[in-house]
């Protein structure tokens, strides 16, 4: 009887280059890589909202929005994850070509099949980002918004946004109406 052949672990730099060379997206955490599914319209449009909210707010400031296709680095070399929308306003970041290192907002829109791996794991290892102070959850489905935003003790305190209220980013001096977020969802 053949024994099981144990399948090597990646270490982060090859993971890089690997994932350079794929066609689709995989996320990695402590050694493996996770293969990327597709995003709903609904998804899609509100991370384009939200993108283009942020890039109008940010003009002629030295932040930036970043959208799916940009990866970050969360907990040093252990994980790479492909946030909906990233926001950094580190010149190095600005002239990355793989990954952003210092992101002040990260923001995932949820799906059924994601949402309690984004509100557990994958928000424990943001909150290994020193410089993100705002983490943003958007459900498509029950129109809801989760700001979690680190305090001056270092803790994350979470408010809801209410339907009609703006989503203020205190960190990036910029505010997001609720209507804007959701605009052409259904």
């Amino acid at each position: 009887m053949a024994l099981p052949h144990p399948v090597p672990r990646f270490t982060a730099d090859d993971y890089l280059r690997w994932e350079a060379e794929q066609p689709e997206k995989h996320e990695y955490v402590r050694g493996e890589a996770f293969a990327m599914g597709g995003a709903s319209r609904r998804h899609v449009t509100i991370s384009l909202n939200v993108a283009s909210a942020l890039d109008d707010a940010l003009d002629g400031t030295p932040c930036r929005a970043y959208m799916a296709d940009m990866k970050v680095q969360a907990a040093e070399d252990e994980a790479y994850f492909y946030p909906d929308v990233l926001v950094t306003c580190d010149p190095a970041d600005h002239r990355a070509d793989q990954f952003m290192r210092a992101p002040k907002l990260i923001v995932e829109v949820l799906s059924p099949a994601t949402a309690a791996y984004d509100r557990g794991d994958k928000f424990a290892a943001y909150r290994r980002i020193a410089s993100l102070q705002d983490f943003i959850l958007i459900d498509p489905d029950t129109r809801r918004i989760e700001h979690y935003r680190r305090t001056q003790a270092n803790r994350w305190e979470l408010q809801e946004i209410e339907p009609e209220q703006p989503l203020q980013l205190q960190s990036l001096d910029v505010e997001i109406a609720w209507q804007k977020v959701f605009r052409n969802v259904d």
